[in-house]
């Protein structure tokens, strides 16, 4: 929503300022449409050619996000704890047996169908489930900087994945003003074509031209640059649900009290998304 208004902002001051100073927004409008075609034509053909499908739908996933903003809520972030807390608090008190079924086929899982939410996060749940598998299958023999280690390795896969968007989205800012450029050059040569018009016609298609190079850096830094960094905030922002899998899972394993575990994954969270410890567990005692 602010991604939007940002832009709104935007457009209405710079082209507002443009004409209150005296500037005449008809030839500008006139230009605008050739030269987006250039531009914007050309930054797609540079997304298509160093993306592949994947990557591309990626892209178009992470552009969304920056006007719907974090996929995670509070209370998922809640929820994501109470989860893990009970199955942990399941192995601690039954052993790998009486957890295994829960890991091994979640879908079926009695724990698991009390967060619907949580549930429907395939990577999320492929972190718990994964690394709990190998707890059980290793009847609880593993070193706790070993599961620490795994599980860290699989979130760098994921939160690199998870960024490839931004890092994309962040290229084309740095190219835009390339390809306004480009747009320019070509208004400049269809401008030299015509030299032998009247002052006034040359006047305005070099006027169209350089409307090139505007839009260019408008987009650039006006538009795309701050989008890429909104997306990036967005990702860091889902990114904190699984640190705090994480956490209650290796203070866990260290055999730390409840309450001290769920406080170490609370206070993780950013403030946006940090429940109050007495809610958290009222919450898990509610459960």
């Amino acid at each position: 929503m602010y991604a939007a208004i940002g832009i709104v902002i935007l457009i209405v001051m710079v082209f507002g300022g443009f004409a209150i100073t005296g500037g005449a927004l008809g030839p500008v409008m006139h230009a605008i449409p050739h030269e987006m075609l250039i531009i914007c034509g050309a930054a797609a053909g540079a997304l298509v050619t160093g993306n592949n499908m994947h990557g591309l739908k990626a892209f178009g996933g992470g552009f969304a996000k920056v006007f719907k903003g974090p996929k995670h809520t509070k209370q998922d972030h809640i929820d994501a704890i109470i989860l893990t807390t009970k199955l942990m608090k399941l192995l601690r008190a039954e052993g790998p047996v009486a957890l295994e079924s829960h890991v091994t086929e979640p879908a079926n899982s009695a724990i698991f169908a009390e967060f619907p939410r949580i549930l429907a996060n395939k990577p999320l749940t492929a972190l718990i489930c994964d690394t709990l598998t190998l707890i059980v299958v290793s009847s609880g023999t593993l070193e706790v900087h070993a599961v620490e280690e795994v599980m860290d390795n699989a979130m760098k896969s994921h939160f690199h994945e998870m960024h490839e968007p931004q890092h994309a989205l962040s290229g084309l800012a740095d190219a835009l003003p390339a390809l306004g450029i480009v747009a320019a050059v070509l208004g400049v040569v269809k401008t030299m074509g015509s030299i032998d018009k009247p002052p006034a016609i040359l006047g305005g298609m070099i006027g169209s031209a350089l409307v090139g190079t505007f839009m260019g850096v408008l987009l650039a830094y006006g538009m795309v640059s701050p989008m890429a960094g909104r997306l990036k905030q967005v990702i860091e922002a889902d990114e904190q649900i699984f640190h705090a899998v994480k956490q209650v899972i290796i203070a866990s394993l260290h055999g730390w009290p409840q309450p001290l575990v769920v406080e170490s994954a609370r206070s993780g969270l950013g403030h946006d998304f940090r429940p109050g410890l007495s809610e958290l567990l009222d919450a898990l005692r509610g459960r």
